[in-house]
């Protein structure tokens, strides 16, 4: 199949998520159909467990999809090599780091795993990219401190950073703004928005701040209980999509400001 879009970097066909034990098949979400474009942010949003998580671990491969298929810059997710999937897929996960004794420029080094040899000598091509990386995330300032120096928004930095140090089409964040205040959120979407623009990157994001990912995103992905729904803010807005996020005898979702509300 001749893809005639040749900006979308990773899509979905009738993807359908959720677990098999050897009991029964437990189906979180069908019929799965998104496209995500070069260059773009997407938020993937929903009420808490909803399957955002199972979602994201099958686009990265952590988890098989029950049917359906995965497809990152026209080709099969299932046939991808490891050290290929890495070179056009990274990966910013909530868990933390095995070693805070690294200095950030280490941590950022990291992200060049999978060009370096198996010594792990760096390149001057290497250096390029991570200095540029270090750049783009304002962390200059930052560059030969241990990662236990650093505060929680600071080291959020330093993992996208090491993302863009890996020079992948698409950047997979989960929950990326977890244990941060109100600013530092806000900051590290900012950022992210940014960084799609600037460096041509797709940039997927799960999150549960909603009301800042309808400002700042490009297209939002919406999970409810009965269906999985892509498109821009504006028309989500249109559709009523966000008016079945949560009980509406509690959380009511206002379109002329773009926000939700407590009843």
């Amino acid at each position: 199949m001749i893809e005639k879009n040749e900006n979308i970097i990773l899509r979905t066909d009738d993807l359908s998520i959720g677990y098999i034990s050897k009991k029964e098949k437990t189906i979180v979400a069908s019929n799965i159909n998104i496209k995500l474009n070069r260059g773009e942010l997407v938020g993937l949003i929903g009420a808490n467990g909803i399957g955002k998580s199972t979602l994201l671990r099958t686009l990265t491969h952590v988890q098989n999809p029950l049917s359906g298929a995965i497809v990152i810059n026209k080709k099969n997710i299932l046939d991808y090599h490891p050290i290929d999937l890495a070179k056009v897929m990274s990966l910013v996960l909530t868990e933390q780091i095995a070693s805070k004794n690294l200095s950030v420029f280490e941590i950022v080094a990291l992200g060049r795993q999978p060009y370096t040899n198996w010594v792990g000598n760096l390149t001057d091509e290497d250096m390029v990219a991570i200095t540029k990386a270090i750049q783009h995330t304002n962390i200059s300032d930052l560059k030969n401190k241990k990662c236990f120096e650093l505060s929680d928004g600071q080291l959020q930095k330093v993992m996208i950073a090491r993302a863009l140090a890996q020079d992948t089409d698409l950047i997979i964040l989960d929950e990326p703004t977890t244990h941060l205040d109100m600013y530092h959120k806000a900051y590290i979407l900012k950022l992210l928005q940014k960084l799609a623009k600037e460096t041509d990157k797709t940039i997927l994001f799960s999150s549960h701040e909603i009301d800042l990912a309808i400002q700042l995103c490009d297209n939002l992905i919406v999970m409810t209980s009965t269906e999985v729904v892509s498109d821009s803010p504006c028309n989500l807005i249109e559709k009523g999509t966000f008016e079945n996020l949560f009980p509406k005898n509690l959380i009511a979702f206002d379109k002329k400001t773009g926000s939700f509300r407590v009843k």
